[in-house]
C-alpha cells in the first residue's frame, strides 16, 4: 500500500506548494506523480488532496500521510546515508543536538580529538529543533543530545558527563557587584537576560526567582553568548552562566560571579542516545572523550 515515494510526493508538494514543483523535485512528469496518487487513492477508497483552483489542500487523510511523511522520511533517509558510507568504505557521521546554549566551547574540545582519532567521521551539530530536541532523537534527526535537562524514556539513555554550578555574571560598575551570593528579590529591579529558551526551562525562574515568588524587572532573550556579556559589561542587564564559562569570559570582560542563593544551582550536563545504538562505536567514543574532558581548563 503506502511506499517511500507517497511519502515524498506528499513532503514535497507541502514544501514547494504545487504539484510541478514537487513532480520537478523527485525527477518525476506531472502526471506520472498524480498517477501514482490516484493510484494509493484508489487502493485506499480514500483521497489525499484536493484541487481548487490551481492549489492543492490536503483532506484529512493526506495531512495524516503528511504528518507520518515528516516522521518517518528523515529514518529513512538516515538509513539511505548509513547504506551508502557502507557502499563507499566511508566510517560514518554523528549528528548532535544542543540544548545547552552555552556549551560550545566545552564541545570543541570534544569534537577536535575526536575528529582526529576518527578518521572519515563527519559531525554536525544541530541548535534549533522543530519540536524539541528529544523529538529530534527520537525521529532520528540527531545521534546524540546535549542538555541539562534529561527525560526519562525507556528507549534512550542518558549519561552524565560533567557538573556545573549555575551563577550570576554582572558588569563591575552594578550596585549588585558588591555581593558574593544573591537572594530573588535582589533580582526585581534588574534586567536579566537570558538565552530564547522557554522560562518553564531556564533554572533561574524555576530554581530561584519562581519558589521565591519573585520576578525580575525586565526579562529580554538574545541568541548570542557573547552579545549577551556584552549587554551586562554595559550594564544594561545580567545574566546566568555555567561557572566554568563565567570565570573563562571573566578573564577578558570586566564581570563579577555571583552565587545563586548560599547554596547555589547545581547541575549536571548530560548526553543522550538511543538504547539500542548502545554499541555504536561512534557514540561512545565521543561520550568517552566527553567524559574526560577538563572543564576546568576552559
Amino acid at each position: 500500500m503506502i511506499e517511500k515515494i507517497h511519502l515524498s510526493i506528499l513532503r514535497e508538494i507541502a514544501r514547494n506548494g504545487s504539484l510541478t514543483a514537487a513532480a520537478n523535485y523527485l525527477n518525476l512528469t506531472q502526471s506520472a506523480l498524480s498517477h501514482t496518487i490516484k493510484k494509493l487513492e484508489r487502493q485506499i477508497n480514500v483521497s489525499l488532496w484536493l484541487k481548487e483552483g490551481r492549489s492543492i489542500r490536503l483532506t484529512e487523510a493526506g495531512q495524516y500521510v503528511l504528518d507520518q511523511a515528516n516522521r518517518l522520511l528523515p529514518q529513512f533517509e538516515r538509513m539511505d546515508d548509513t547504506l551508502r558510507q557502507f557502499a563507499n568504505n566511508e566510517t560514518g557521521s554523528l549528528r548532535i543536538g544542543m540544548e545547552c546554549h552555552p556549551c560550545y566551547q566545552w564541545l570543541l574540545k570534544v569534537v577536535q580529538p575526536f575528529l582526529a582519532q576518527s578518521p572519515g567521521v563527519d559531525i554536525d551539530v544541530k541548535q534549533k529543533f522543530q519540536f524539541g530536541g528529544m523529538a529530534a532523537l527520537f525521529n532520528y534527526d540527531i545521534d546524540l543530545l546535549i542538555t541539562p535537562d534529561p527525560i526519562n524514556k525507556d528507549s534512550i539513555v542518558f549519561e552524565p558527563v560533567f557538573p556545573y554550578e549555575q551563577v550570576l555574571v554582572v558588569s563591575l560598575d552594578n550596585k549588585l557587584s558588591a555581593l558574593q551570593q544573591i537572594e530573588p528579590k535582589q533580582l526585581s529591579d534588574q534586567t536579566l537576560l537570558t538565552y530564547p529558551v522557554e522560562t518553564a526551562r531556564l533554572d533561574i525562574f524555576q530554581q530561584f526567582l519562581l519558589p521565591a515568588h519573585c520576578m525580575p524587572k525586565q526579562h529580554k532573550t538574545l541568541e548570542s553568548t557573547d552579545i549577551i556579556l556584552q549587554m551586562v559589561v554595559a550594564n544594561r542587564g545580567v545574566a546566568t552562566l555555567p561557572k566554568w564559562l563565567a570565570k573563562e569570559y571573566a578573564k577578558t570582560l570586566p564581570l563579577h560571579i555571583i552565587r545563586l542563593g548560599s547554596a547555589g544551582i547545581h547541575k549536571h550536563i548530560y548526553i543522550g542516545y538511543r538504547k539500542h545504538e548502545r554499541d555504536n562505536r561512534h557514540i561512545q567514543a565521543f561520550i568517552q572523550l566527553a567524559k574526560a574532558s577538563d572543564i576546568k581548563s576552559l
